[in-house]
């Protein structure tokens, strides 16, 4: 589904369903240097068993038109306006990575708008090396290569893994070149830099009072467990679930990620009260 925002085209998936307003939507927000495909074994399920799915690809990246944003905060507000795009008074928000950030600032910055709060392979600070960051806009294959093997638990997936020929590796290595195809304005550093930058994380998590889940690879090189516990420990009341994979949990564990979102998404409780 295209919407307009900021004059710009926003494509959002929605998981082959249409937008039926008597149901509640999920917002799933993508990482770096990826767009909305990352979440289609998830996504798909939702919007076929009782949810609205808006899959988004952020601005510059996929079908999404704009500049890549060069700050979590900018990508809140723009998420924020899909919402008021698509009509979406709430939504719970799912987001990976970058889009953890993207989906903790929102529910920061607009909380009544925000159901559920899911965030996979989350930390923060989400600091980027300065080496990592001079590679992605000098050398963008060579980053798009790093990240890639430091983002999967293995080069070889489990027998079981969905879909014949499917391949984690492969499949996440062409999107990240593909993503620099359709845009070449670097948007590999663009990204890494509004993770790096971004400073308001304590003080947002500090203000979360939904319902929240934490959803981590075991074996997570990118965003490692030992890393979050700011995010965790502000955030007293959320769930935290682990799952035997590197960062790109959603391919690597699709079924046990489908199934803790879903079970996630299904349990409302009301909203927490913040006590000082």
């Amino acid at each position: 589904m295209m919407y307009n925002v900021d004059n710009h085209a926003a494509w959002c998936y929605t998981g082959g369903k249409a937008f039926n307003p008597g149901q509640p939507t999920a917002v799933f927000i993508h990482g770096a240097q990826n767009d909305h495909s990352v979440w289609a074994l998830q996504t798909r399920y939702f919007a076929h068993h009782g949810w609205n799915v808006l899959a988004v690809d952020l601005p510059g990246h996929g079908r999404s038109g704009g500049d890549a944003k060069t700050g979590v905060e900018q990508l809140a507000r723009w998420v924020l306006a899909v919402l008021d795009a698509a009509g979406v008074a709430q939504a719970m928000l799912v987001g990976h990575s970058m889009g953890s950030l993207i989906a903790l600032e929102a529910a920061y910055l607009a909380p009544e708008r925000v159901s559920q709060l899911a965030m996979l392979g989350a930390t923060y600070p989400m600091t980027v090396s300065p080496a990592l960051l001079a590679t992605s806009k000098n050398d963008e294959q060579a980053a798009i290569d790093m990240v890639n093997i430091w983002s999967h638990s293995s080069i070889a997936q489990k027998p079981s893994f969905p879909g014949p020929g499917f391949y984690a590796m492969g499949g996440a290595r062409r999107l990240k070149q593909r993503i620099a195809a359709i845009n070449p304005d670097h948007v590999f550093h663009t990204d890494f830099y509004a993770c790096n930058a971004y400073a308001n994380g304590e003080v947002a998590a500090a203000a979360i009072a939904c319902p929240t889940l934490f959803l981590f690879g075991a074996r997570d090189m990118m965003t490692p467990p030992k890393s979050t516990k700011l995010l965790t420990s502000t955030i007293a009341h959320g769930k935290v679930v682990l799952v035997d994979s590197g960062h790109e949990l959603m391919a690597e564990q699709p079924d046990a990620v489908l199934d803790t979102l879903y079970a996630f998404a299904a349990t409302k409780p009301a909203f927490l009260t913040k006590t000082s």
